[in-house]
């Protein structure tokens, strides 16, 4: 569990140093990464399909990424997701689309979707960069 802290830590001080205005789809129990980032100002919210996850200092709101509410992603300079399950990847991609942000993933293993999109690497993790903000 140690290594998946390390990991998390290395996202959370990658996004808290290149974005203003992150969102983190599916927390989970899983905050480290949000923190972090909350802790630099550049964190917007989170959300999670589950309701009732609430994590202290963090927005935490249920929102369905197969039907999102676009308007908690406005204004977001960055959406990014943590091991999501694979098939939430192309709503991901379409939500980072229409919001115009930049899009992260961080896959389980070698779990990735389609040609893995552009590589960003962060320390001891590789993120995903499958949609760049159109300027």
């Amino acid at each position: 569990m140690c290594h998946y802290k390390r990991i998390e830590r290395s996202i959370g001080e990658y996004i808290a140093n290149h974005y203003r205005k992150a969102v983190e789809v599916g927390i989970g129990n899983n905050p480290e990464a949000a923190r972090l980032i909350a802790a630099a100002g550049a964190l917007m919210l989170c959300t999670d399909i589950r309701p009732g996850i609430r994590h202290d200092g963090l927005t935490v709101v249920t929102d369905d990424i197969f039907e999102p509410d676009l308007r908690l992603y406005a204004g977001a300079d960055l959406i990014y997701a943590v091991r999501p399950g694979v098939e939430m990847v192309p709503s991901l991609i379409a939500l980072a689309g229409r919001v115009n942000c930049d899009l992260l993933v961080y896959h389980l293993g070698c779990e990735i979707y389609e040609d893995g999109g552009e590589i960003v690497d962060c320390g001891p993790a590789l993120l995903h960069c499958y949609h760049r903000r159109r300027t």
